[in-house]
């Protein structure tokens, strides 16, 4: 199913004749992760290359992109989100800062989403 809807997002892009951005890379980003459960909300921060623990899952940031020249401008996340104990991924792709319901993860209990890449 994600894999449709990328596969969809990129033919709509071709589709409208967008040109692509050029970007720059960050050193990590600012997640914002929300337990359902008991409504507690937290942002993490997670370095390129590493991960970071929010209750029962384990979040990977492959990658942060953002506009170049434009730190403040709409970041983009390759992230793989894991469950303890599970061996597939509960997510792994790119989520959008400014569009997080494009390709949003889908958890029982817990929701995250990016914030802005980080540069130091």
């Amino acid at each position: 199913m994600k894999r449709a809807l990328a596969g969809l997002l990129m033919l709509a892009a071709t589709a409208a004749g967008a040109q692509q951005e050029a970007t720059e890379t960050g050193t990590g980003a600012t997640l914002r992760g929300l337990d359902k459960l008991t409504g507690r909300v937290t942002d993490l921060e997670v370095a390129s290359g590493e991960s970071v623990t929010f209750g029962r899952i384990d979040i990977a940031l492959q990658d942060c992109r953002y506009p170049e020249g434009n730190r403040a401008g709409d970041a983009f996340a390759f992230l793989t989100i894991r469950e303890a104990g599970e061996a597939d991924p509960v997510f792994r792709g790119w989520m959008i800062a400014s569009s997080p319901a494009l390709n949003p993860m889908d958890h029982q209990r817990y929701d995250v989403w990016v914030l802005r890449c980080t540069t130091s």
